[in-house]
């Protein structure tokens, strides 16, 4: 409870950005805008009964009819404000010092109207709430029901989908376990309904962003890819902008990656090993994340990939979900993707490993091959993440020997500790037994004059386990160039130790 000591003290200081007088409740309709604002900023007192000029405590006399009417006027405030009244009795009078107390606004509540309008304080002042404010609080408040992913696309219908796409990363589901066999011989227009992305047959923006054939006029689905020669961006190598569904952009970026980064390599027991000089599987879940996460509402924004001489940068329109921070992003955490559908979809066709686990996952990727783990900077209304191209990849992978033994320990490392050099080695090692001395699983019964070399292994060896995939597929599977793996499967066709089995739409690869 307040006494009219405490009265005192706040009219010291003047009105604020928490602090309101009002001489009488004669301007309680300019008082609500005012108990609003508070609602939307960080809260406040608003008080009848004090003169602005000259700051006094003048009081007022209340009645039950001057209850009603404060009643009255906060009813015109909603969603319903959680406000309280006290009534502080002047000493030597009969008046009373009306005092409404209001709680700041949190992160995810809907923002107060008054009359149908948003107001908010700015120092001293109430003004209405900017409109772009207003929505993006709204949005908040109910993520889901606002979430661009789940508005209806006016000029889309199934046939305008990817048929042989959908189909394709069916497939990949259900190789992964994600998805029941049964998946394989169900109606497009059941697997859309089963994913929640039609309502009475309509397609919702997510099925567009994730299978269309032709984007039409969402210019969301676009992504600014750039290779600069130094380490600005004075200077272009390549410029390209793709369009297309999150499948296509993903794999052309991919694309676009092992075109422009140095891809070294060193055999280490008769066992060609190449890396990037960032870690392919990072790039892949950073982009993946970036097509998942990003915000979709301003058609005018697109993610963008740039290649520099000392790093990569991959940028996507928005902002961390609460309570996410840069500080905080790199400990454990539940995922929270800003697109639910998009996101369920990803996961159930095996692009998006593990919900809440992407930035570990990169993290862990540039540890093993020895370079700097991402950044992750916020800039404006974007989330960008930085690698660290490693120069001297060739001379730390050169450092594994035959007997697993190192050159150079890292100084005061921990007994029972790997180094990053020795993570490396006993992957490689772990490659190198699985592979039989270098031999395929299966005899390729004569047909071949010599061996396949280690990448065309690679993606025998995928076809092997993933009866029935795509090209796509086993591009983004493997994380390689779509153009590479499609001149092995032609070499692997053409010697008949694979074949191509069904339609064009549906069919897939599959080992003789």
């Amino acid at each position: 409870m307040l006494s009219i000591n405490d009265v005192e003290i706040l009219i010291q200081n003047d009105e604020s950005r928490t602090v309101e007088f009002k001489k009488t409740t004669g301007e309680l309709k300019d008082a609500m805008r005012s108990v609003c604002a508070f609602l939307n900023s960080n809260g406040g007192m608003l008080l009848f009964g004090v003169s602005p000029k000259p700051l006094k405590i003048v009081g007022q006399t209340v009645s039950d009819n001057t209850k009603r009417e404060i009643a009255q006027a906060l009813s015109s405030i909603e969603p319903v404000p959680d406000v309280i009244v006290e009534y502080v009795d002047v000493p030597d009078s009969k008046k009373q010092v009306i005092v409404i107390q209001c709680e700041p606004w949190v992160n995810g509540k809907k923002p107060y109207v008054c009359c149908g309008r948003p107001y908010y304080r700015v120092e001293s002042t109430t003004r209405i709430m900017p409109q772009t404010l207003y929505e993006n609080r709204l949005k908040g408040s109910d993520p889901q029901k606002f979430a661009w992913e789940n508005q209806l696309a006016a000029d889309f219908t199934i046939n305008d989908l990817d048929e042989e796409m959908i189909r394709g990363v069916v497939r990949a589901g259900v190789s992964s376990g994600r998805l029941p066999a049964t998946a394989m011989n169900d109606a497009i227009e059941s697997i859309l309904q089963r994913w929640h992305l039609t309502e009475d047959g309509r397609l919702y923006n997510s099925a567009v962003a994730l299978f269309a054939k032709d984007i039409k006029n969402y210019s969301q689905l676009t992504m600014r890819m750039a290779c600069f020669k130094g380490k600005d961006k004075m200077v272009f190598l390549d410029n390209k902008l793709a369009e297309g569904n999150i499948y296509r952009l993903f794999s052309e970026s991919m694309d676009f990656l092992f075109k422009h980064l140095n891809l070294n390599g060193v055999v280490i027991r008769e066992k060609r090993v190449e890396q990037l000089d960032v870690p392919a599987e990072a790039l892949r879940e950073a982009l993946i994340n970036a097509l998942c996460h990003r915000s979709y509402d301003d058609y005018r924004d697109t993610i963008s990939l740039a290649i520099y001489a000392d790093r990569v940068e991959i940028s996507n329109p928005g902002q961390l979900p609460y309570p996410l921070t840069v500080e905080n992003i790199n400990l454990p955490h539940e995922s929270k993707p800003r697109n639910l559908k998009i996101a369920q979809v990803l996961y159930k066709t095996s692009y998006l490993e593990s919900w809440g686990t992407g930035i570990q996952r990169m993290r862990d990727a540039c540890v093993t091959q020895g370079n700097t783990p991402p950044k992750i900077i916020l800039r404006e209304d974007r989330v960008i993440v930085v690698f660290e191209r490693n120069g001297n990849l060739v001379s730390k992978l050169k450092n594994v020997t035959e007997n697993g033994q190192l050159n150079g320990q890292l100084n005061g490392q921990s007994n029972g500790q790997l180094n990053n050099n020795q993570i490396i080695e006993n992957q490689l090692n772990n490659d190198v037994d699985n592979q039989s001395n270098g031999q395929l699983n299966g005899q390729l019964n004569g047909q071949l004059n010599g061996q396949l070399n280690e990448s065309q292994k690679e993606t025998l060896e995928y076809i092997r386990t993933h009866e029935g995939c795509n090209t796509t597929m086993i591009s983004n599977g493997l994380g390689k160039p779509f153009r590479t793996i499609d001149k092995h499967i032609q070499f692997m066709i053409d010697t008949k130790i694979i074949e191509r089995r069904g339609s064009k739409k549906t069919g897939g690869y599959y080992v003789v």
